[in-house]
């Protein structure tokens, strides 16, 4: 097959205008304005936006080469019905204010870099991000299968054939597991209730310390599945697929490295954030011919 070179040049400078025209540094600042909000949670709607961005990036297939955060899927039934998306219309509505007021900028690039800035304004690392995902027109053309996120109720096995789907390692499922030491869980949402750690609005390795430390008491979520509870106050939750990866002989030795060193729970989480949310955006896995004229 030719390639056509010159009309792959021009889709190129295409793309490249629309970025430049998407003032970042705006964004960042209009999101930022609305992170914070006392009546919400614990005080943030962060955790809600790291949230928003994973679950618009897990869906990708590696196999089929479909799913992943290109698309803004997620605006559409019936990915925006499934029970794993359960809450998020709310972060998506928060966020399309800034989506009026930057029309420029896609749904799928918003709601990946809403994460990010979240994670930042949280004490997180910095995760590298780039423009270049674009919006499905509907969700007729792009239509993918539930079950695509993961199940709490499951354990290690269920992790891997989620997260090896995508391309994943033990060591970046670990990794990406930190997050949880975000934000908490709702009975009106995921059917299970309370937070991994006492600062949820925080980002730190302190859901792998809670993880090994505390004593985890096997009880009934409000959705009738099992959940744990600290043994000490019955204030910290953890799910099924949080103690596997204690349980786990191979998950384990990163949970306790990420324990010992911050530094290189925030170097690795980064990189797997970044790899998460560029599954499947068109353009950025490319071949050498692509590199030259299509970037």
């Amino acid at each position: 097959m030719l390639l056509d070179f010159p009309k792959l040049r021009q889709k190129k400078k295409k793309k490249a205008e629309e970025k430049k025209s998407v003032d970042l540094k705006a964004v960042k600042k209009d999101i930022l304005s609305i992170i914070e909000n006392l009546d919400y949670d614990d005080g943030s709607y962060g955790p809600l936006f790291v949230r928003l961005a994973w679950h618009s990036a897990g869906t990708y297939d590696k196999v089929s080469k479909t799913g992943g955060s290109n698309g803004a899927g997620m605006r559409f039934a019936p990915e925006s019905d499934w029970g794993a998306n359960a809450g998020l219309a709310l972060a998506r509505g928060l966020l399309e204010k800034v989506k009026q007021k930057h029309p420029q900028i896609s749904y799928s690039d918003l709601w990946v870099y809403a994460g990010v800035v979240a994670i930042e304004a949280m004490g997180g690392p910095q995760v590298p991000f780039r423009l270049g995902r674009s919006d499905y027109a509907d969700g007729k053309a792009h239509p993918l299968p539930d079950g695509r996120l993961p199940d709490a109720t499951k354990g290690a096995e269920h992790l891997r054939e989620i997260f090896y789907r995508m391309g994943f390692n033990d060591q970046e499922i670990v990794a990406l597991s930190g997050a949880h030491g975000l934000g908490r869980c709702h009975p009106d949402r995921s059917g299970f209730v309370g937070p991994w750690t006492n600062a949820p609005t925080t980002f730190s390795n302190e859901f792998f310390r809670v993880l090994l430390d505390e004593k985890w008491e096997k009880a009934k979520a409000p959705n009738g599945a099992v959940q744990y509870w600290d043994s000490k106050t019955k204030k910290l939750m953890m799910l099924t697929t949080d103690l596997a990866l204690i349980e786990d002989p191979k998950f384990r030795p990163y949970v306790e490295k990420y324990k010992q060193d911050e530094k290189l729970f925030f170097k690795d989480f980064s990189a797997a954030f970044q790899k998460l949310t560029e599954l499947g955006v068109p353009g950025f896995q490319k071949s050498w011919w692509q590199k030259l004229f299509c970037q």
